[in-house]
């Protein structure tokens, strides 16, 4: 069964200085139909503006995930840890316990657009803890790339939940395909461009629910094709 959510039904959030589309209930957006899948709890996707950002602020007993687009997101936090996230880099925080951080584009000319999700992790109370890791744009083109996993194999950060999240980049008529183990939740989030899952056509911001196909297929319709997958326990 493959469920999509079109990138205009998500939620909208507009101030002066960030415009914000929720996937699932989020701040003032409700909506009780969609309040996360597995695991997964938030996929925003935000554009800051120049000199924009989020003052610090608390999390807690969250997994954290930043993905940046275009421009450069520059984090701080409470456990001692400062840094720039661009295209190509993959962040995790794990809030745990209690953390507290601020996320701004020092940018006094160019917007920062990226991903900003949220993962329930497997037990509450971590200890409180921060990963960044780069995944060069120009490599494993026309293939998926582990990017993020519980026990962090080959090279990817560690997700304190049973998910496993890959990233692709296609050029239209490159394909990938997936054959995913039984009761286990995907979701496929399209970041950019246009591509086609099992005869579904999805656009830039739209998603996709995936249960119980044994096997899927996508291939991109235009050039600069970009999603996120994540591979989930069913909760």
């Amino acid at each position: 069964m493959i469920k999509i959510r079109q990138a205009n039904e998500r939620g909208v959030a507009n101030f002066d200085w960030l415009h914000s589309k929720h996937s699932f209930s989020f701040g003032d957006y409700y909506d009780a139909d969609q309040m996360g899948f597995g695991p997964l709890r938030v996929i925003n996707e935000d554009v800051v503006q120049p000199s924009g950002g989020f003052d610090t602020h608390g999390h807690k007993d969250m997994e954290i995930v930043s993905y940046v687009l275009n421009g450069a997101l520059e984090h701080k936090d409470s456990i001692g840890n400062g840094s720039a996230i661009r295209p190509g880099d993959v962040q995790r925080m794990s809030a745990g316990t209690g953390i507290r951080h601020s996320e701004f584009n020092s940018s006094t000319e160019e917007p920062v657009h990226f991903l900003q999700i949220w993962i329930l992790p497997e037990q509450a109370g971590l200890a409180p803890s921060y990963e960044q890791k780069t995944f060069p744009l120009e490599a494993d083109t026309g293939q998926l790339r582990l990017i993020g996993s519980r026990d962090g194999r080959a090279n990817s950060v560690v997700i304190h939940q049973d998910v496993d999240l890959y990233n692709a980049r296609l050029n239209q008529g490159q394909s990938v395909t997936y054959e995913p183990k039984l009761d286990r939740k995907l979701w496929l989030q399209v970041a950019s461009g246009s591509l086609d899952l099992n005869g579904n056509e999805l656009q830039a911001g739209d998603g996709a629910a995936i249960e119980n196909e044994q096997h899927f297929a996508i291939k991109a319709l235009s050039n600069d094709v970009e999603f996120l997958l994540f591979d989930m326990v069913s909760l």
